[in-house]
């Protein structure tokens, strides 16, 4: 397992539009991934879950990654969430 801070720099933090790419991109892995906030930890391949923690700009936040393809999966969700998703 393995873990990586980023922060939150769009403007809009994690509204429906990235955490939908936020998950299209975890799903894309096999390893289990999970994005964690504070003290909740949640499966970052569910629209609800990335939702229900109320992520906006400016916010640390942690990524973690267990599995086959761990660490190019958190390589790949850290390099979308420092873009900004292009807005």
């Amino acid at each position: 397992m393995i873990q990586r801070e980023v922060t939150i720099t769009n403007s809009t933090g994690l509204h429906a539009r990235p955490a939908t790419i936020i998950i299209q991109k975890a799903n894309t892995f096999k390893s289990s991934l999970w994005v964690e906030k504070e003290d909740r930890r949640v499966n970052a391949k569910s629209l609800l879950g990335v939702l229900s923690l109320g992520i906006v700009k400016g916010m640390t936040i942690t990524l973690i990654a267990d599995g086959n393809d761990e660490a190019e999966a958190l390589e790949g969700l850290a390099t979308l969430i420092d873009s900004g998703f292009a807005e």
